[in-house]
């Protein structure tokens, strides 16, 4: 397990909260999560770290980092989410308060979540 330091920047806890969830070690995620985390995704918006790890818990995306960035606090990242039978590329941005995520927005075009099956 990675533990948070005032040295880690806030790439590292970015990834490894990432790593985490990839290990559905959902605890250890937990644990880069302010207690009051906002999340804002294109499907909706989720108050409180706890909610959030619940959802994660049992949906169980898998993430592929493709590029990573950082500036002072905020940790943008473009990403392939495995959401079970579609992949989608993701951009997420990461704010990061006393190194733990505050605030973080998923974007992407969520069509085809909705498309039919073929076959």
């Amino acid at each position: 397990m990675t533990t948070i330091t005032n040295t880690n920047s806030a790439r590292e806890i970015v990834l490894a909260f990432i790593n985490a969830l990839n290990n559905e070690d959902f605890a250890v995620a937990r644990q880069y999560l302010h207690d009051d985390l906002t999340f804002i995704g294109v499907l909706g918006t989720r108050t409180g770290a706890d909610v959030y790890i619940s959802e994660m818990s049992r949906m169980k995306f898998k993430y592929t980092v493709k590029k990573s960035f950082e500036e002072g606090s905020d940790v943008s990242l473009y990403y392939d989410i495995n959401m079970g039978d579609k992949t989608i590329f993701c951009s997420g941005w990461y704010e990061l308060k006393d190194n733990k995520i505050s605030l973080f927005r998923v974007v992407f075009d969520p069509r085809p979540l909705f498309e039919e099956r073929k076959g």
